[in-house]
């Protein structure tokens, strides 16, 4: 059976599902590279909320999609921008997420890195910023995970120049008890973060961070960088002190990135890797046996529905996220905490389901198709 889909021009085209699955299973640990999803959450159906009101999670959903990356090999980055922190998530509903998952992966033997922000605040002081990510630092470490130091909102706001991210972040990694990532977030992703580090030249920004970096390398694990600018992250890579790495969160150049050139290659910690689950894993283990040309061929051709699910504005990349994760069976109904499924359009979804199912990602196509015909017909699209 064939899909009338919308396209960007109001017109409807003829689409044939593809039907078949890629077939793929759980596997070995990664021995390459140190690779994390960051996961999205699972809203409750069924509350009686409001998009401005506190968010509320179906636990068990949430808790059973973070076994399912588990099982493919990989670590899960929890309470990230994926999870929909400060877009619906607030940090009450982080901290109780970040223990759950915490415990859950202890249970299970999986890895696991929780993000750490300011959120529960909107603006302040400097020193309430650095009160802000003590609070949330504490809660990471007391339930044994790794943690992420998010970029602030309300630092972005009140730090006058470089010396004061320097002053936050160097007091943080002096008393952080384990390495930890240092994640910079770029503007296209939260355009609260413009100007971030303490200056809007990129360049002079990157030399800030390398210098947190530099005076506290025993406490960075490494760093995640999401500016979507892959010769940006190549150079800063190449500037890290030996021994710190580089995770790429570039959702539009990722396979190259990761598979690297003659002077390194980056990890990965990647929200396209929501969606991409048991593929990326798939591919990753391709490229632990050396095989750089089998694991782009296997990566590369999901580029272009990360490209299309990250298009500006990029922020709202996470409902992309969840409607897939909904075609594929994760979860029971396409309802986002904040409202957030209401985000992005019909002909999105539309193109977001003919490359996927293009890739073979849906574990039951004709599962998908009905989901993806419920929706269309929701919207008046008669087949």
């Amino acid at each position: 059976m064939t899909l009338r889909l919308p396209d960007a021009n109001g017109s409807l085209r003829t689409y044939e599902p593809r039907g078949e699955p890629l077939a793929l299973s759980s596997g070995s640990a990664f021995t390459s590279r140190t690779v994390f999803s960051a996961a999205h959450v699972v809203a409750d159906p069924y509350a009686d909320t409001t998009p401005d009101g506190p968010a509320a999670v179906d636990w068990d959903a949430t808790l059973a999609f973070r076994r399912h990356l588990w099982a493919h090999g990989l670590g899960v980055a929890e309470a990230m921008d994926t999870a929909q922190r400060g877009m619906g998530l607030d940090w009450a509903g982080a901290a109780e997420l970040i223990r759950r998952s915490a415990a859950e992966a202890k249970a299970v033997g999986g890895r696991i890195a929780c993000g750490v922000g300011t959120d529960q605040l909107a603006a302040g002081t400097l020193d309430e910023v650095r009160r802000a990510y003590e609070e949330q630092l504490a809660v990471v470490e007391e339930s044994g995970a790794q943690a992420i130091l998010m970029a602030s909102r309300a630092l972005a706001a009140t730090a006058k120049g470089p010396e004061d991210y320097l002053e936050v972040y160097g007091h943080l990694l002096r008393q952080a008890a384990e390495p930890v990532v240092l994640h910079w977030l770029g503007p296209m992703f939260d355009p609260a973060l413009e100007g971030y580090w303490g200056s809007l030249d990129l360049d002079a920004a990157t030399d800030t961070f390398l210098e947190v970096i530099a005076a506290h390398p025993d406490k960075v694990d490494g760093v995640k960088i999401s500016l979507l600018d892959a010769q940006r992250e190549i150079d800063l890579r190449r500037r890290l002190p030996q021994g710190v790495r580089c995770y790429t969160g570039d959702d539009f150049n990722y396979p190259e990135l990761i598979a690297g050139d003659e002077q390194g290659f980056s990890h990965a910690l990647l929200g396209i890797f929501d969606p991409l689950g048991p593929l990326a894993a798939e591919a990753v283990r391709v490229l632990d046996t050396g095989n750089t040309e089998g694991f782009r061929a296997l990566l590369d051709p999901t580029v272009e529905l990360s490209r299309h699910l990250f298009q500006a504005p990029t922020r709202f990349y996470k409902t992309g996220v969840v409607f897939l994760a909904w075609l594929a069976g994760h979860q029971d109904h396409f309802t986002m905490v904040g409202g957030l499924q209401s985000a992005r359009s019909l002909p999105h979804f539309a193109r977001a389901y003919e490359l996927a199912d293009g890739l073979g990602l849906f574990p039951d196509p004709k599962l998908a198709e009905e989901r993806m015909r419920t929706l269309l017909s929701l919207y008046g699209v008669s087949q």
